[in-house]
C-alpha cells in the first residue's frame, strides 16, 4: 500500500492501528480472483519481506510460519486460521467491478461500512488481526503457523483440499467469529443442491408485451447466521407475485426468473421477465396487493423491500416463452422448496439446527439452474433435508445434483485451549464469554477431520449482516478481539 494511500485513508488513525493497517490493504486488492491469488500474492510478499517460512499446497492455501518471541521457543505451535476470500456482493445500481475497484470503505459513529458492496471484513479483519500479531512488537506469543485458506465462501473447499503436512501446530484459533464477547466452539455442517430444468420455448403470443417484474430492497444476508431473523428471500417474494397472478386468473407468458448470486447468501433481488396483455392495469394491480401484504408480513424485519413493474421494448429474445406445461412444473417445485429455519436445535438452546436457503436461479437459453443450501448441525438431519430437496426437484422434472457437503464442528466444553481463552477473557475485557456454536460452515469442521485432535476455539469482533451490501465492522469491537488474541497467545506461551 503506498504512503499517501494510508494516509487518506478513512482507517488510518483507527485503533488497534496494525489490524486496521493490515486491513485497509487488504480491501484494496482487487478480487475475486482464481483463489482469491492476489490477496494470497500479497500474504506471501509481506511474509517474504519479514523472513517468515511460506508454505503452500496445492489447493493453494498459505501457511505462514512465525518464529516464537524469544524465550518462548518451547511453547506450544499455536494456528491462527482465517480465509482470504470474500463474498463478492453489490446493490444492481452500484457502478463496481470487484475485479478491478477496491472497496470503498466509509465510518459511520462506531461502524466501518462499505459503499453498497460487501465489505470484506468477514475474513478480512481475521486476516489482519493474524498479521498484525506478528508484527507487533508487544506481542508475547510461542511458534505461530498462520493458515490462510482459499475458496470458503464458496464452499470451504480450501479447508475441504488442505494438505495436512502443512501443520504441525495441534492448538487452533480461528479468527472467523462475527459476535463480540463470544467464543464458539462448534458449527453446522452444509451441503448443496444443484438443479437444473430444461424447458421447452415457444412463440409468444402476438398480443401480449414483455414486463418486468422486479423484487429489490430486501437486507439479504449470511444464509446460516442471520436465517433465524426469518429475513425476506427476494425469489421467494417473487414467486408468491407470479403466484398470485395465476390464482388470480391474469394470463402471462415465463420468459425468464433470475435472482441471486451466491449459495450461502439470502437473496436480495429478483427478477422475472413475462409477457402479458398490453393493458397492464391487472398485472400492476395484483403485484401491488402482493407487496403490501408481504409487507406486513415482512415490513419489521425488511423494511425498505418494494417491486416494480417495467414494461420492455420488445426484441426477439422476449418472443420465446416457457410452454405453459413448463412454466407451471417450474413455479410449482420453486413454490414447494423450503427456505428458511427447519428445526432447533434441543440440545443447545436458542441454536439453529437445521435450515435450507432457496439461493440461485439463473436461466439461460432452455435452461433454468436453480442452486439451493441447506445446513445441519446434526448430519443425518442435513442428509434427510437435502434428499427431501432432491426429491422436490426431481418430481418437478429437473435434474438435481447433490454435492459441496462438509462436517460439522462438535462442541467440547472441556476443550483446554477454551477454558485458556474463556480465563484470558474474564482478566482482560470483563464479564464471561458467551460460549456458543454457530449456524453455519466454520472451516473448524473440516481441518478436525483432518487433524483429529486438533484442539480448537474461534473468536472475532462485531460483523454484522455479512454477505451482502449492508455489512459493517464494530470499530471497538476490533479492539477487543485484538486485545483478546493477543493476551490469549500470551497465556499459551
Amino acid at each position: 500500500m503506498k504512503k499517501e494511500d494510508t494516509v487518506s485513508s478513512p482507517l488510518a488513525n483507527l485503533q488497534p492501528q496494525l489490524v486496521w493497517k493490515h486491513f485497509d490493504a487488504l480491501r484494496q486488492i482487487p478480487r475475486p480472483s482464481k483463489h482469491e491469488e492476489k490477496v494470497a500474492a500479497h500474504v506471501i510478499a509481506w511474509a517474504t519481506e519479514r523472513g517468515f517460512e511460506v508454505r503452500r499446497d496445492a489447493a493453494g492455501n498459505v501457511v505462514v510460519a512465525v518464529p516464537a518471541t524469544p524465550g518462548h521457543e518451547g511453547a506450544p505451535i499455536v494456528v491462527l486460521q482465517g480465509h482470504l476470500d470474500m463474498v463478492a456482493e453489490k446493490n444492481q445500481d452500484v457502478q463496481f467491478d470487484f475485479l478491478t475497484d477496491p472497496i470503498n470503505v466509509r465510518i459511520e459513529g462506531d461502524y466501518v461500512y462499505a459503499t453498497g458492496t460487501t465489505l470484506g471484513a468477514d475474513n478480512g479483519v481475521g486476516v489482519a488481526a493474524a498479521m498484525a500479531i506478528a508484527d507487533d512488537p508487544e506481542a508475547v506469543h510461542g511458534p505461530l503457523e498462520l493458515l490462510m485458506t482459499v475458496d470458503e465462501e464458496t464452499g470451504l473447499t480450501g479447508a475441504q483440499q488442505l494438505d495436512p503436512s502443512l501443520l504441525a501446530g495441534r492448538i487452533l484459533i480461528n479468527l472467523d467469529t462475527e459476535e463480540d464477547g463470544a467464543l464458539y466452539i462448534g458449527c453446522a455442517g452444509g451441503a448443496d443442491c444443484n438443479a437444473i430444468f430444461t424447458v421447452t420455448r415457444e412463440a409468444a403470443s402476438m398480443a401480449t408485451m414483455p414486463l418486468r417484474i422486479s423484487v429489490r430492497g430486501l437486507r439479504g444476508g449470511h444464509s446460516g447466521v442471520d436465517i433465524h431473523e426469518n429475513r425476506g428471500n427476494a425469489l421467494k417474494f417473487l414467486l408468491r407475485a407470479l403466484d398470485a397472478l395465476r390464482l388470480a386468473g391474469i394470463d402471462f407468458e415465463l420468459v425468464s426468473l433470475a435472482g441471486g448470486s451466491k449459495h450461502n447468501a439470502i437473496p436480495r433481488e429478483s427478477d422475472a421477465i413475462i409477457r402479458a396483455a398490453k393493458d397492464t392495469a391487472a398485472v400492476r394491480g395484483e403485484i401491488e396487493r402482493v407487496a403490501a401484504v408481504l409487507k406486513e408480513e415482512y415490513g419489521e424485519i425488511d423494511p425498505n423491500q418494494r417491486f416494480e413493474v417495467a414494461e420492455l421494448e420488445d426484441c426477439d429474445e422476449y418472443r420465446r416463452v416457457m410452454s405453459m406445461a413448463d412454466r407451471e412444473r417450474l413455479l410449482d417445485t420453486l413454490l414447494a422448496c423450503p427456505h428458511g429455519v427447519l428445526g432447533m436445535s434441543r440440545a443447545v438452546p436458542g441454536l439453529v439446527e437445521s435450515s435450507h436457503n432457496l439461493a440461485v436461479v439463473v436461466t439461460e437459453g432452455d435452461q433454468v439452474k436453480v442452486t439451493t443450501s441447506g445446513r445441519s448441525s446434526v448430519m443425518p438431519t442435513l442428509k434427510a433435508v437435502m434428499r427431501q430437496v432432491e426429491v422436490i426437484f426431481r418430481l418437478g422434472g429437473a435434474t438435481p445434483h447433490v454435492g459441496g457437503g462438509y462436517p460439522g464442528w462438535k462442541p467440547n466444553p472441556d476443550s483446554p485451549v477454551l477454558k485458556t481463552a474463556t480465563r484470558v477473557f474474564e482478566r482482560e475485557l470483563g464479564g464471561t464469554p458467551h460460549i456458543r456454536a454457530i449456524h453455519a460452515g466454520l472451516e473448524c469442521g473440516l481441518i478436525g477431520e483432518k487433524f483429529p485432535g486438533m484442539d480448537m476455539v474461534s473468536m472475532g469482533p462485531q460483523i454484522e449482516s455479512p454477505h451482502s451490501p449492508d455489512e459493517r465492522v464494530q470499530i471497538s469491537t476490533v479492539d477487543r478481539f485484538y486485545r483478546l488474541l493477543k493476551a490469549t497467545l500470551a497465556e499459551l506461551a
